[in-house]
């Protein structure tokens, strides 16, 4: 009877739209006064966008509750046996989380790099190999939730703006059971808040702010609405621009073949003016979306909550410095760059209880389209110096040009990628407080991305450029599919009422196929596939026997269809869990689980007599670790940690071959040693602090060559001189640091709130995010070209207010306004097999891009509750 009470009890806390209900375990021992201690507890002072998802503090000013759904159930932060970082709406509110940038910042166990607003890629527990991260390449190593629907895409995650969200969770290490593919080192859980029956609620903020002397502004808000008693509905909408501050600086680049571009007016002598001209701040960014949520309780055990969600961002220019010219944030860019990132996402939610078992289904489609311009000048100045591409331009574009002159050999890139994602997930769940308890279910995934670079010469005559597609002198037009289906389970069991055993399993399979157009002009001398030939098919589906040539008429607006492959396999992924508990307040655990990422399709095999790379196999993530959660001094004190080993076998490597062309192998083995810490202490009334921090040792194990044994296509050793060992640019020795990662990362924020008479209570705030060096190569002697990213430190303050629903806070984001390179990369090969070309393995990385993050902005935020 108590059972039943606790359990209706909590849907009714779930149908109300408040899962802040007390944990299961204490409604059942507490289950015949529940209730009235209910009804008599004060209401919990409600932050931002009143979350449900942190309980109000303690009478004695201890430490709130965090309410996690990391194992898809809702349970206490303290309770879950995983490494986890959770930011609550009222923390979210507390930093100024606004973007992916912002949050990043406090999550220790998060490595990242971006290149722009929605081009971001993430790395956890030190799993990165430096790969190209290349639309054709390897999938993510991390998954990103939003609710129940992944959102990870080959580019990147959604850049979710930050407002009206319930939490953002990061959990650490493999998730391969519960999240699947592409939770191999982690998973990052975006929570929004959901209708709210019990009442109306409101409330908007209000930014302004500065950067360089560049304006920028926020405005946002909601409303949830009851409607009748047994539905509700939630409007969230946000308006966003950002200043520019890098500065595209006047200049002139010249191309040995043929003349040269200046980015002012007039030009150079002798110099034709570029379409890009030179501009101080050219990067202003501009955000637009909107969230609209219903929530229908269907009776008393079935409650319905369609989503429905987009966005759309703008930036102008690049997020990228040239570190070789003067000034700290300036580039020379001679055509024009932008980012547009669209996209919109409908999900549904099903909640449900049938007899003794809680049924969830979770289904979504998210259609994005992206849409970029980007400058190739420096690559192209690059093949200008190879001896192969200028006589190419000679002999066979320059006859073919009025008055048979040279043309203006520079680039740009025409890009766009579309994503159309649906996921299906169907689980069940036994009731938690039970001895034995069971959570499990059905997966389906597929991710359609149409994939289009057009790079754009705009002399190149018709004749010499891919058939069809006039001033083209090179075309990808692909459409990449890549499928995933799995049945997944968790069973756990006390053996003791503090000793617990879990063991769970998922068997997947992936379906990965990639179709479409890749290649150059007529008569190209590069070794590439050319679409000269779109009228002659081989009967049998083959290429031709020099390997040009199609297998079947175009699509998508191609000349026709030189690449179609498909890879297919089956596997599991394990975990096995002890977890013990010392008491309510502390517990340890100790895991051992397995991640996996998904194999897939190398678009170019290698030229005979070579071995061919047509696919590359799947990698796995090995993570032995023992943890700990604890709560001290009345629950004043809160210190949770985890130590663990990860062994990386087989990792997937993305690297730059012949002529720059992105080639994907299963490469080398890592192992990573590591350990995360976080802290958080209320030492007195109005005083909190907390601190996070991550300690990595993520190195190779053992011996690996970017280059294979050209006729076994076995590894090469390091040591001896090609062509029997390995050449020393593409040498990587066992001990290596991995790239990207720090070796050490680590937050604190300190916020004391004090009252100032009335309802009036005042609070100071500063936060504090630093890193040390990383690597932004895999291979030493790359490396070193291309130089590491600098250890760097960021401190963010504030000052506010508070009167009854209304708050101003005043506030200095990257007070003591440090750089910080958060991408470092170049744009074309630095060595290998382009060495022989020419010589100048520096060429490319002598002149290395570096992306920063934002400069010091201050502004003033206002915001009202209703």
């Amino acid at each position: 009877m108590q059972r039943s009470r606790s359990r209706k009890l909590e849907r009714a806390a779930r149908q109300a739209g408040t899962t802040r209900a007390l944990p299961r375990s204490v409604l059942l021992r507490r289950a015949p006064i529940a209730a009235a201690i209910m009804a008599a507890m004060p209401m919990p002072r409600l932050y931002a966008a009143d979350a449900p998802a942190t309980a109000a503090p303690a009478d004695n000013g201890g430490l709130q509750e965090v309410v996690v759904t990391a194992e898809k159930r809702t349970e206490n932060l303290q309770d879950v046996p995983v490494s986890i970082t959770a930011l609550s709406t009222e923390k979210l509110e507390q930093l100024g989380v606004q973007n992916f940038d912002d949050y990043v910042k406090f999550l220790p166990s998060v490595a990242y790099q971006t290149n722009g607003p929605g081009f971001a890629k993430i790395y956890m527990r030190g799993v990165a190999s430096g790969d190209n991260a290349n639309h054709s390449g390897p999938l993510p190593s991390v998954g990103v939730y939003l609710d129940e629907q992944p959102v990870t895409t080959i580019q990147g995650p959604l850049d979710i703006h930050i407002y009206d969200i319930e939490r953002v969770e990061a959990l650490a290490g493999p998730q391969g059971t519960l999240y699947g593919a592409s939770s191999e080192a982690g998973t990052v859980r975006i929570i929004t808040n959901k209708p709210d029956l019990t009442g109306f609620k409101a409330g908007y903020d209000l930014q302004g702010n500065t950067v360089r002397g560049q304006g920028g502004y926020t405005a946002e808000g909601f409303v949830n609405i009851p409607v009748g008693a047994n539905a509700a509905v939630r409007l969230v909408g946000w308006a966003e621009r950002a200043g520019g501050y890098i500065d595209n600086i006047p200049g002139t680049i010249t191309f040995p073949s043929d003349g040269c571009l200046s980015n002012f007016s007039p030009p150079a002598t002798g110099c034709e003016q570029s379409p890009a001209q030179a501009k101080r701040r050219f990067n202003p960014t501009e955000t637009y979306g909107g969230r609209g949520a219903l929530k229908v309780n269907l009776g008393d055990n079935w409650t319905i909550t369609p989503t429905f969600m987009g966005q759309s961002t703008r930036q102008d220019g690049t997020s990228f410095v040239d570190p070789s010219i003067p000034g700290d944030l300036s580039v020379q860019r001679f055509y024009p760059d932008s980012i547009s990132d669209q996209w919109w996402q409908a999900a549904l939610t099903v909640e449900g209880h049938v007899s003794n078992f809680d049924i969830t289904y979770a289904g979504g489609y998210m259609n994005r389209h992206d849409h970029t311009q980007t400058d190739y000048s420096d690559y192209s100045l690059l093949y200008d110096k190879s001896t192969t591409y200028v006589a190419y331009f000679e002999s066979n574009v320059e006859p073919n040009t009025p008055g048979n002159r040279p043309i203006n050999p520079s680039q740009w890139i025409i890009g766009t990628d579309r994503y159309r994602k649906m996921s299906h997930e169907l689980r069940v769940a036994t009731p938690k407080d039970q001895r034995l308890r069971f959570i499990g279910g059905l997966f389906y995934e597929r991710q359609q991305h149409y994939i289009m670079q057009d790079y754009v010469v705009s002399e190149l005559p018709t004749i010499n450029s891919v058939t069809g597609w006039p001033q083209t002198l090179w075309l990808t037009d692909q459409i990449r599919v890549d499928r995933d289906y799995a049945v997944f389970g968790e069973l756990s069991f006390d053996f003791t009422p503090k000793l617990t055993g879990t063991v769970g399993y998922r068997f997947f399979r992936y379906d990965n196929s990639l179709d479409g157009f890749f290649g150059f002009g007529a008569d190209n001398p590069l070794g590439s596939h050319t679409g000269e030939r779109a009228t002659t098919f081989q009967p049998d589906g083959t290429r031709n026997a020099d390997g040009t040539g199609c297998l079947k008429p175009g699509i998508l607006g191609g000349p026709c269809v030189d690449l179609a492959n498909e890879v297919k396999r089956d596997g599991s992924t394990p975990k096995f869990n002890l977890t013990y508990k010392f008491d309510d307040q502390r517990m340890v655990y100790a895991t051992f689980s397995k991640g996996f990422r998904p194999g897939g399709i190398n678009r170019r095999t290698q030229a005979p007599p070579n071995p061919p790379l047509a696919t590359y196999d799947p990698d796995f993530l090995t993570n032995y670790e023992v943890g700990y959660k604890t709560s001290w001094l009345d629950n004043h004190l809160r210190f949770n940690g985890a130590f663990f080993l990860e062994d990386w076998k087989n990792f997937q490597f993305g690297f730059l071959g012949q002529n720059s062309f992105t080639i994907i192998r299963n490469a080398g083995s890592a192992r990573i040693k590591g350990a995360e810490q976080q802290l958080e202490w209320t030492p007195m009334r109005g005083l909190n602090l907390s601190l996070g921090a991550t300690e990595l040792d993520a190195k190779l194990s053992k011996d690996f060559c970017i280059d294979v044994d050209p006729n076994t296509g076995g590894p090469l050793p390091i040591g001896p001189a090609p062509p029997a060992g390995c050449p020393f640019w593409d040498a990587v020795p066992s001990g290596t640091q991995l790239p990207i990662v720090p070796k050490f990362k680590t937050d604190a924020t300190v916020r004391y709130s004090f009252p100032l008479g009335g309802d009036m209570e005042g609070h100071v705030q500063g936060s504090f995010a630093y890193q040390t060096a990383t690597n932004s190569q895999l291979a030493p002697y790359q490396n070193a070209l291309i130089g590491e990213q600098s250890a760097y430190g960021v401190l963010d303050v504030l000052a506010g207010l508070n009167k009854g629903n209304f708050s101003v806070e005043l506030f200095a984001d990257n007070a003591l306004d440090k750089r910080a390179d958060v991408y470092r990369f170049n744009e074309c090969t630095i060595v290998g097999t382009l060495t022989s070309l020419f010589p100048g393995t520096t060429i490319c990385g002598a002149k290395p891009m570096a992306a920063i993050n934002t400069p010091r902005t201050i502004g003033i935020r206002f915001g009202q509750r209703f």
